[in-house]
């Protein structure tokens, strides 16, 4: 397996700098630091606390809402929710406290967990029309396969579908108001162009969320155009006629996911997992599929940041835990690796445990990993 240009490809810079302030670095890809070395996400957190009028936002809401709300019993806003605690928190909302009335829409995960099922059973069962998007399994295997051997990681087929399921349900539905929860760009470190607005331009709905495949990479591989069919975007003179609109309800209430889980576990029926995650502490976020471990560990292989430090980070933003404490749980939890599911990883991409393993370790940047003892280790690690 050729060695990859991570550093390039995301243009990483090469001296490995930690927020002051949380457990970010600044190999996280569009992250900036300021001059006091502390991370948009951070400064952000902080814009939000002392400086948004929220009742003034949810004014902002409430006109956005009743712009797009219906009388007909039509369907007025799309919910994009796997059954999980933000897009439950968001669709509750919408419906129980502002009375629009929201359908959901779930992009079937690769290979689901029995608690994923039955979060999102329980959330359908709390009140909510869903619809579910499942794609031709065959082609769905062939494509994580290949987004993991070419991409470093498997998640690429899940997040085409859904970023674009959701547009087509819009378009069939004749429903221009889609709502996200949380703009990751700003809340966890990213570009901060939407940071201080509500909406995404449909012209940058892409950006973030496609890895720079060239077109032709899918059809040289075996997927011809009428499998990557479900997993394309609607043409954009149909986004447009439909007045399509992408909101994030993050911009117009304070988003903390803790406080999701907490909401949704009274409301929607959703329940936390009985174990933590692997690769980190928490219990309660991303549990619906069984490879997102591996995502995630691939995250902490290319950039030196896995689960534990998005979710620390977070929740020191939060007020939830001190960086010394999340700083302690980074050390712990930081990169283990997802063994509870690994066979069924192989299996469901067809690969050997030689391929998984070059694979990774032609992901792992020179300025971000060393080996010492034939053991790979972080440079430059937050805890030392």
């Amino acid at each position: 397996m050729m060695k990859q240009d991570v550093k390039g490809r995301y243009n990483l810079p090469e001296q490995i700098l930690y927020c002051k302030e949380c457990t970010i670095s600044n190999q996280r890809p569009r992250i900036t630091f300021d001059e006091n070395g502390v991370c948009s996400a951070c400064n952000y957190a902080r814009y939000k606390r002392t400086n948004v009028d929220w009742n003034q936002r949810e004014k902002e809401l409430i006109t956005l809402l009743d712009k797009h709300r219906k009388s007909d019993g039509s369907y007025d806003v799309i919910v994009p929710c796997s059954g999980g605690k933000d897009g439950g928190f968001v669709a509750h909302q919408l419906k129980y406290k502002y009375g629009m009335n929201p359908l959901t829409v779930t992009w079937a995960p690769h290979l689901p967990t029995q608690i994923g099922r039955e979060n999102l059973d329980q959330f359908i069962a709390s009140g909510f029309d869903n619809v579910l998007g499942t794609p031709n399994g065959k082609v769905h295997r062939l494509m994580t396969k290949l987004s993991f051997l070419h991409l470093g990681d498997p998640f690429q087929p899940f997040i085409y579908g859904q970023t674009n399921f959701p547009l087509k349900v819009a378009i069939q539905n004749n429903v221009s108001l889609i709502m996200y929860g949380e703009n990751g760009e700003v809340e966890y470190g990213g570009d901060m162009k939407n940071a201080f607005k509500p909406n995404r331009e449909i012209a940058d709905h892409d950006k973030h969320y496609f890895s720079g495949l060239p077109p032709e990479f899918w059809s040289e591989h075996g997927v011809s155009d009428q499998d990557i069919f479900p997993y394309k975007a609607p043409s954009y003179e149909s986004i447009i006629a439909n007045r399509t609109e992408i909101h994030f309800y993050g911009y117009y209430k304070f988003w903390d996911p803790q406080e999701n889980y907490y909401y949704c576990s009274e409301n929607t029926g959703f329940n936390a997992n009985s174990e933590r995650s692997e690769g980190t502490y928490s219990k309660y976020a991303s549990l619906d599929d069984k490879i997102d471990g591996f995502h995630y560990y691939l995250g902490f292989i290319k950039f030196g940041i896995g689960r534990t430090t998005s979710d620390t980070a977070h929740e020191i933003r939060d007020g939830k835990i001190t960086r010394e404490e999340g700083i302690a749980l980074v050390k712990k939890y930081d990169g283990e690796f997802p063994k509870k599911y690994y066979k069924e990883f192989l299996e469901y991409c067809g690969i050997t445990e030689e391929q998984f393993e070059k694979v990774v370790d032609s992901w792992r940047a020179d300025h971000i990993w060393g080996k010492e003892a034939n053991n790979w280790r972080l440079k430059r690690a937050i805890w030392q």
